[in-house]
């Protein structure tokens, strides 16, 4: 049960920028946790978290490899890295927990909607890729804002809230940066 947590936590700071950044869409496959404007639940946080998390980390992991572009390859190390100890801290927080203990969080496993994105990512291949890559990036990273900044001022588990405070300036920071690839992927 104890190795699960990590990856649980890794999984859930994927999936809920994914999840969060989709809800946008007006398409009818558009997924997202159940966040109202002032409140998030803690057991949406603590599933979401693992899943978003996962997704940032395989989608990354992807760039990596398929990308042609310096600054998405760049980008991509950084999203490994920051959401490998995002589910560290995630693991720590849901150790601490006051209302955790009833609480399952999400598995490593990703979530339909983010394997169906992932396969996206697989069948692209140069620009194309990129720039899947990096709307991915910005929908995820624009719904996992909302989700940590919604639970860092509304949520029920100190620890949990805690952890949300700590990583929304990384996930805002995220986001920037995403942008900022937006803007110099646009025309490619």
């Amino acid at each position: 049960m104890r190795t699960l947590l990590p990856l649980a936590a890794v999984a859930l700071l994927a999936g809920a920028p994914a999840a969060l950044a989709q809800s946008d869409d007006a398409s009818p496959d558009a997924v997202g946790p159940m966040v109202t404007e002032n409140k998030v639940d803690t057991q949406t946080f603590v599933t979401t978290v693992p899943n978003a998390n996962e997704f940032e980390i395989q989608s990354s992991k992807l760039a990596q490899e398929k990308s042609a572009s310096a600054d998405v390859k760049a980008f991509a190390s950084q999203m490994i890295a920051d959401h490998a100890k995002a589910g560290e801290d995630f693991k720590a927080a849901m150790s601490q927990g006051q209302t955790t203990a009833s609480i399952k969080p999400a598995g490593p496993a990703l979530q339909p909607k983010e394997q169906h994105l992932l396969g996206e990512l697989k069948s692209a291949s140069g620009k194309d890729f990129d720039q899947k890559y990096i709307r991915m990036q910005l929908d995820a990273h624009k719904d996992a804002v909302a989700l940590f900044s919604t639970y860092a001022k509304s949520g029920d588990d100190p620890a949990l809230k805690e952890f949300a405070k700590k990583t929304l300036p990384v996930l805002k920071m995220h986001e920037k940066h995403a942008k900022e690839l937006a803007v110099a992927h646009q025309g490619s």
